[in-house]
Formats: C-alpha cells, sequence, structure tokens
C-alpha cells in the first residue's frame, strides 16, 4: 500500500484528478476527536499503508497538532511524521494532493515527506480580498491599507513564494510561473472575477477547478471577503522527474532516505561534508577486523609477549626490559616460580657460584637453618641493565 497523506481538516482535500490518485484521510486527533478514536485511526492507519505523513500549516491551531503528537506518542509510532508548511490553506491542501500523486510512484516514505518543502516552492497562492484591515500575513503599504476600506475595492495578494500586492483591476499582474500550471478556485463572500479574466491568462494556465473554501482560509486571510487561488504543476510525470532530480541522502540516526538538509521523519540534520564520504570508502574500514586483516594463506605471526601473564607482558612493553637469560633468578615480587616435587629441596644453578649441598636421606631431619643474614647476595648479571631483584 502506498504511504498515507493526511490533513488536519476534510476542507483541504482536494478532488483527485484521475482513478490512481488515493485519497488524503482527515486526520481525527486533529479535529478534537476523543484519545481513544484518536489512538485507533492512527493504528488503523499504520496497519494498513505503513508510514504516515501529516501535513499542517504552520498557522494552524496549536492543540490541533498537539493532539497529534499525543496520539503518535501513546502508540510510540516512528512511522509517523508531522510536517509543517508555510503555506496558505488552500496552498497547503495543493501540495497535499500532489504528494498523493507521487505517494503511487516508487518513492520511500522519506524521500516523500521532504518532497512537501520541495514542491512547496513550486506552488503559487494568493488571493483576492475586500479588505486589508487585517492582513498581518504579507507586508501591507500605508496608502493601500487605507484605499482598501473604500467601498468595491479588490486586492491581488500573493503569499507565496514571494509576497506581492497589486490593485485587482483590468491590466494588472502578479508575477506568475513560468511552467505549466492548474489554477484551483475557492470562492469566499466576495467572488472575483479579476482571476479568470485576467490571472488565468496571464499566468497562461491549463485549467481552473473550483473548489469549496477552507474554513481556515478566513483567519489566514483576515477576512470573509476573499477569493483564494493556488496554481500548481499538475502533471505526475513532471513532478516525478522534479523529485527524482534532487540528490537524496541517508539519514545516520533513523537510516531513511530523505532530500534536503534534514530528514523528513526524525528530523535529524544533514550530516556533514566530512562526514558524507563514499560508502565504498568507508566499507574497507569498517571491513578490517582483528581477523579480517590476514592474507589469505597467511597466517599473522603471534607477539611472543601474548603469551607471557599479564604483570609479566607489561613488564616486557618496557623500553629498558630485557630477556630473563637464566630461569634460575628469582624472578619480580609475587611471581612463583617453579615448585620442587615433595621431599625435594631445590637444587641451585651452577650460575649461582656456590656448590650444591648433598640431599639429606630420607627420614634424616634437616638441619638447621641458617640466618638470612649470612647468605651471600647473589652476584649481578652481566647481562642485565640492572641489579636482579633481592
Amino acid at each position: 500500500m502506498p504511504t498515507a497523506v493526511a490533513v488536519t481538516g476534510s476542507d483541504l482535500v482536494l478532488p483527485s484528478p484521475d482513478r490512481h490518485t488515493p485519497g488524503a484521510v482527515p486526520l481525527g486527533a486533529a479535529t478534537g476527536a476523543p484519545l481513544a478514536e484518536s489512538l485507533a485511526e492512527l493504528h488503523a492507519l499504520l496497519e494498513q499503508h505503513g508510514w504516515l505523513i501529516v501535513l499542517h500549516s504552520t498557522a494552524t491551531d496549536p492543540e490541533a497538532i498537539r493532539r497529534v503528537r499525543t496520539a503518535r506518542a501513546a502508540l510510540e509510532a516512528d512511522r509517523v511524521t508531522l510536517v509543517g508548511l508555510d503555506l496558505p490553506p488552500l496552498g497547503l491542501a495543493l501540495v497535499a494532493l500532489q504528494l498523493r500523486q507521487l505517494s503511487v510512484c516508487d518513492f520511500t516514505p522519506g524521500v516523500l515527506a521532504s518532497a512537501a518543502r520541495l514542491l512547496a516552492h513550486y506552488v503559487h497562492a494568493g488571493a483576492v480580498l475586500g479588505s486589508l484591515a487585517r492582513l498581518d500575513r504579507v507586508p501591507v503599504p500605508l496608502g493601500s491599507h487605507a484605499r482598501s476600506r473604500l467601498p468595491g475595492t479588490q486586492y491581488a495578494v500573493q503569499a507565496h513564494p514571494e509576497p506581492r500586492l497589486v490593485k485587482a483591476v483590468p491590466g494588472a499582474e502578479l508575477p506568475g510561473p513560468d511552467f505549466a500550471t492548474r489554477l484551483y478556485l475557492a470562492h469566499g463572500d466576495r467572488p472575483s472575477t479579476w482571476l479568470g479574466e485576467t490571472l488565468a491568462r496571464t499566468w497562461q494556465v491549463q485549467s481552473v477547478t473550483e473548489v469549496p473554501l477552507p474554513k481556515d482560509s478566513v483567519a489566514w486571510w483576515g477576512t470573509g471577503k476573499l477569493t483564494e487561488f493556488a496554481a500548481g504543476i499538475p502533471d505526475i510525470s513532471v513532478l516525478y522527474q522534479l523529485v527524482s532530480s534532487v540528490r537524496r541522502e541517508r539519514c545516520r540516526w533513523c537510516g531513511l532516505e530523505f532530500l534536503g538538509d534534514r530528514c523528513g521523519f526524525c528530523g535529524a540534520p544533514l550530516a556533514p561534508p566530512a562526514l558524507r564520504a563514499p560508502a565504498a570508502t568507508r566499507e574497507p574500514r569498517r571491513a578490517l577486523g582483528r581477523e579480517s586483516g590476514r592474507e589469505p594463506g597467511r597466517e599473522t605471526p603471534r607477539a611472543p609477549s601474548r603469551d607471557l601473564p599479564a604483570a609479566r607482558r607489561a613488564a616486557a612493553a618496557l623500553p629498558h626490559a630485557g630477556a630473563r637469560p637464566d630461569p634460575g633468578l628469582p624472578g619480580p615480587p609475587g611471581e612463583l616460580g617453579p615448585v620442587a616435587p615433595s621431599g625435594t629441596r631445590p637444587q641451585p644453578t651452577a650460575s649461582s657460584g656456590t656448590k650444591p649441598q648433598p640431599t639429606a636421606p630420607s627420614g634424616t631431619p634437616p638441619p638447621d637453618r641458617p640466618d638470612p643474614r649470612d647468605r651471600p647476595a647473589p652476584p649481578d648479571h652481566p647481562g642485565s641493565p640492572h641489579p636482579p631483584y633481592r
């Protein structure tokens, strides 16, 4: 099943241009549904589609967005993302329609979610207003603000991609797209004929479609005396080529593909250039392990110090440490020497400089132990750079 595209209200669902385009989902969690119903709806969408992209305007009520986030957190669902766009309501509905068209293509969910911001750059959205008194989305000159109070005066306002304001009279023009578009119109309390007679002709749109006015449009534009419009690319093949031409990156946090400078699902930013080396140069370093560094048919020589105890390995690694020439010399403190068999006494070696003592026969009591202070000290060994342990 294709990735599901959800919006925050049923008024943002534009009609599908063909039978292959799936419909958008008006998310109940954003419209004030009880938490239990929101959880059941979200769980059913994930079971059916696997991934869910929720589009909303940056001017949407924060309480609605908080309810969606609460439902997502309750389900611990990392396959749900919220994408906010700074577009008028009708422009947001147009981007949702384009994502629905692309959802049947072979794009991954991460690419589809991050493509929403890319598609928004190619949407021209605005409105013809009968009053500019409460418009705060677009800079309004003081003269235009005062003249808009005159009866019958209308102004054409373009909010995206570039704010622009002109008086809606024959011959007035707004900067339009240089590619083929379809124009959507949503009439309010004061319909305008300037859009169909002037704007559609200057923009050379392919077709004009009238849709109901979204309920958030009045609050977004500051008046109900308006006709909202939005123009975008209608051809799915052009949309596919547009998204496919952008370089894809791999998210270092969730592993999904994305476009642009941040992941569309987890929001992780793009890795610095030093960490974005090609995979072919990183694989050999990851493949080299303790055993993979050996050449076939050749055994890696084993360091002699690896066969020693831990204390002796540390001593052998010192620069002044040398090989012990005679195992009969005493070792470092705390190291055990060779153990003599039961009933026998250890025999001194020839290098010690003393004569061997005869072993007492079995059953004869051992002689008195000499005083350790009377025992002669062993001579320094000529091959050792330091005196032996005493």
